[in-house]
């Protein structure tokens, strides 16, 4: 389920993009409405498109509620709803609807790792690298089940106006 709207791991192919600006803060990106489009890739089932619409709220503690709709060719619309915290030096804890366990999160520079468990002994490790306008995240994300990968993820957030 989760499969349908996230991104994740980097490869190392892409660590010449983390840069030391302007650093991912999750609840500065994800506060207000965002738009993703993405490519879903499931090992033995081909890809198929991701669309998620976001609207992050902030509270008093800094708390960032991200609810999220999530809309894939043949299959209904859902919902899911994130929960993250802020713990200071770039490290941020939480929690997904989706997930089976908590949601560790933590920042290099320019980039947001989160990796968390899911139903079906199946992980998750998901990379955002923010633009340098700070408007636009590129989301990888990877599942892996006993280590073999079953599922990536690749897609675009916009921050709407």
């Amino acid at each position: 389920m989760l499969l349908s709207a996230c991104a994740a791991g980097p490869p190392a192919a892409r660590a010449d993009a983390i840069a030391a600006t302007p650093p991912f803060v999750a609840e500065r990106f994800f506060a207000g409405r965002l738009d993703g489009v993405g490519t879903l890739k499931v090992v033995m089932s081909g890809a198929t498109t991701t669309h998620v619409s976001s609207v992050g709220t902030l509270d008093a503690d800094g708390t960032l509620n991200l609810d999220q709709h999530i809309e894939q060719p043949g299959k209904p619309a859902r919902d899911r709803q994130w929960r993250i915290r802020p713990l200071g030096n770039g490290r941020y804890t939480g929690t997904l609807t989706d997930a089976s366990g908590p949601v560790a999160g933590d920042v290099e520079g320019n980039r947001l790792h989160l990796a968390f468990p899911m139903s079906g002994g199946m992980r998750v490790d998901q990379w955002l690298t923010l633009s340098p306008d700070g408007r636009v995240a590129q989301n990888h994300m990877i599942v892996r089940k006993i280590g073999i990968v079953v599922a990536t993820l690749d897609e675009t957030i916009r921050k709407l106006p």
